[in-house]
């Protein structure tokens, strides 16, 4: 069984005042296997937004499933989403979503926190995490002390700390820089590699390179998908510019 399962997803809003709908997604259908590398790419308007949304359960889907280990995440109670998605979801944001007030070690503790970890085992968790990512000299300081690329590998560190089943990246290097940019790629083909799994919506090219599988929506479908198999990092890229060229110009 699939760690993540979408079938047949579908999402129509209805506009505020003129009732009129607007269909964001129509019958999208994929998997992700447990230690996959997956990124969703599109135009803007195309429906990837909207669907990190209903997997990340901050909205929901008209109709379809969203199955994390076999448990529909569209049928969770409201009074229980915050807890699921703490035990299961990893969350890396465009903004980083640190909060200034608190150092970045505690940015870090946060969900363990809410979730009533105990410190020592926060530590310990934090003490493994931290060489990996290169934050030891950051964790004493606040997000309004560091660079940008700083800021995200703390929010990365915040992300795995709790061990989750799935990482969720919304365009992770929109703000960074070009060498922040490197920096968390190969971070996330590390961590990817020692079996995370993470689910990234993008508009970079190079970033989708970096993945195992790239998934195009369009309209709100998926259109196409392209594998990495054996493909270098370049042939990767050439393919997934090939791809954006054909929707932007309307080809099949």
């Amino acid at each position: 069984m699939s760690l993540l399962e979408v079938k047949n997803l579908k999402k129509i809003y209805t506009t505020r005042f003129s009732n009129q709908q607007v269909q964001a997604l129509s019958h999208v259908s994929f998997s992700v296997e447990e230690g996959e590398y997956v990124a969703i790419m599109g135009e803007s308007g195309s429906g990837k937004t909207t669907l990190l949304n209903i997997l990340a359960s901050l909205d929901k889907p008209t109709s379809g499933e969203v199955l994390l280990n076999g448990s529909d995440m569209t049928r969770i109670k409201e009074k229980d989403i915050s807890e699921f998605r703490r035990q299961n979801l990893g969350f890396v944001f465009q903004d980083f979503n640190l909060l200034d007030t608190f150092s970045n070690q505690d940015n870090i503790f946060l969900p363990l926190v809410l979730s009533k970890v105990k410190y020592p085992t926060m530590k310990q968790k934090l003490d493994v995490l931290a060489p990996q990512l290169g934050i030891e000299t950051l964790l004493e300081k606040f997000p309004y002390e560091i660079s940008g690329g700083q800021k995200q590998r703390v929010a990365v560190a915040r992300a795995l700390i709790t061990e989750p089943k799935i990482i969720l990246a919304d365009e992770p290097t929109g703000a960074l820089d070009s060498k922040s940019t490197d920096q968390l790629l190969d971070i996330f083909e590390k961590v990817n590699n020692q079996g995370q799994t993470i689910l990234m919506v993008t508009h970079s090219t190079k970033a989708a390179s970096y993945a195992k599988r790239v998934l195009f929506i369009r309209d709100g479908e998926v259109f196409h998908q392209i594998y990495k198999g054996d493909k270098t990092r370049e042939e990767m890229y050439q393919n997934i510019s090939d791809t954006l060229t054909l929707i932007a110009t309307g080809g099949k």
